[in-house]
């Protein structure tokens, strides 16, 4: 272990290592769970270790929460056809292998048949999928070049007729070209007419201003850690509901999801940041933060400032909650305000900036949008921050409070 210790991995790769070590924690909990297996399996097919080849306390700590479990699966969990073969290459490798400083006697080591393979997949031979897709298209251009009623032509024979065909459509079309030209002779010529100029397109009307050209969405944290390399920051994985290949995303367990860094760390205890539903900010141009990148911002309330004070960052903070029935990925509004979100915001543009000047709670705990905190909203209306089902979002305690 004390080759691990000293091993010097990236903020990039910290950052993974604490991702992994979190989830060796739900297979503890949870060794049976086949999402997370499917996922991990997947994760490994090329890999020797979770980090690719270099090795780091995550395996070990994946190995620890598994090496239980794995020792009583049977062959077909292993290497069957629905197993999972390369979590039992990963643990056999940590637990053999000296660079991870187990020393775990044989006894106690999981039994590994190397010989003993239930299920490999077919693989592809590119060589012959070629020639039968070459002897497939030789046949289609047989079959097309083959002649009517089952007679079949030779190459000089096609060629003759094929030059026979053109000579005769020649002929014809000279034939229709004479009599079009005979036709216009005989008929007066008719008189041009002035074009009409072509209107010309209306520029698009611009998007009103409206706090509800920003995007935001209910999501899910499945994990938070704290950033390797900024003390008040933490890092997030949170699904929202994007689709596979969005640009920015992980897969994470199974789902599809977004890393977004916030500056709660020391004001929002860890804890509370697991396995919990949040509402984001889901169209703020990503940045990096202390060399992650975040593609999101979670929305929380604080206690507004007094005329004078100085914003110390003490808190208390409170994460904004969503309607209970509310599903992630689900867009929430403000009411009484047009407008649908943009893409990717503009910094130029300062939307954020303005609108969320307005975002506040009420004395019920409602979170809302107050036209009358932002002159360019247009309108004094105060609008609850709401799902299209009529749920509201709400805070734990903090009333009047600002929400960022």
């Amino acid at each position: 272990m004390a080759a691990l210790q000293s091993q010097k991995l990236t903020p990039t790769e910290e950052t993974e290592v604490q991702q992994w070590i979190t989830t060796s924690e739900r297979l503890k909990n949870s060794p049976s769970d086949t999402s997370i297996l499917d996922s991990l399996n997947s994760h490994l097919t090329s890999r020797t270790t979770l980090l690719g080849t270099k090795p780091s306390k995550a395996d070990v700590a994946i190995y620890e929460s598994l090496a239980p479990t794995v020792k009583s699966w049977t062959q077909e969990q292993r290497t069957g056809e629905h197993g999972h073969p390369h979590i039992v290459r990963h643990l056999d490798f940590v637990q053999n292998s000296g660079i991870f400083g187990l020393n775990i006697s044989d006894a106690d080591k999981i039994k590994v048949d190397h010989d003993e393979i239930l299920y490999v997949k077919p693989p592809t031979d590119a060589k012959a999928e070629k020639e039968r897709l070459k002897k497939e298209k030789a046949a289609a251009a047989a079959a097309a070049a083959g002649g009517q009623g089952g007679v079949t032509y030779t190459l000089a024979e096609h060629t003759k007729a094929a030059a026979e065909a053109v000579k005769e459509a020649a002929v014809e079309a000279t034939n229709k070209a004479t009599a079009a030209v005979g036709a216009a002779t005989e008929k007066p010529k008719k008189e041009k007419k002035e074009k009409a100029p072509k209107p010309q397109k209306a520029p698009a009307a611009p998007k009103p201003a409206s706090p509800n050209l920003i995007e935001i969405r209910v999501g899910h944290i499945l994990k938070a850690i704290k950033h390797p390399e900024a003390d008040s920051l933490y890092v997030s994985t949170i699904a929202m509901g994007d689709e596979p290949g969005y640009e920015d995303t992980v897969e994470y367990e199974g789902q599809i999801c977004r890393t977004v860094c916030s500056g709660l760390n020391g004001v929002v205890p860890l804890e509370e940041m697991q396995n919990r539903r949040v509402v984001l900010v889901a169209n703020l141009k990503p940045v990096k933060m202390r060399g992650i990148k975040s593609s999101g911002l979670v929305l929380c309330a604080s206690p507004r400032l007094k005329e004078g004070e100085v914003d110390d960052h003490k808190g208390p903070f409170e994460l904004v909650d969503p309607p209970a029935d509310a599903k992630v990925g689900e867009r929430v509004h403000f009411e009484g305000f047009g407008g649908e979100p943009e893409g990717i915001l503009n910094p130029k543009k300062k939307i954020w900036e303005t609108f969320s000047a307005g975002f506040s709670t009420t004395e019920n705990l409602e979170v809302v949008f107050d036209g009358r905190r932002v002159k360019e909203a247009g309108s004094e209306t105060v609008g609850k921050l709401v799902t299209a089902s009529g749920g509201v979002c709400t805070v734990k305690s903090l009333k009047d409070a600002p929400v960022r």
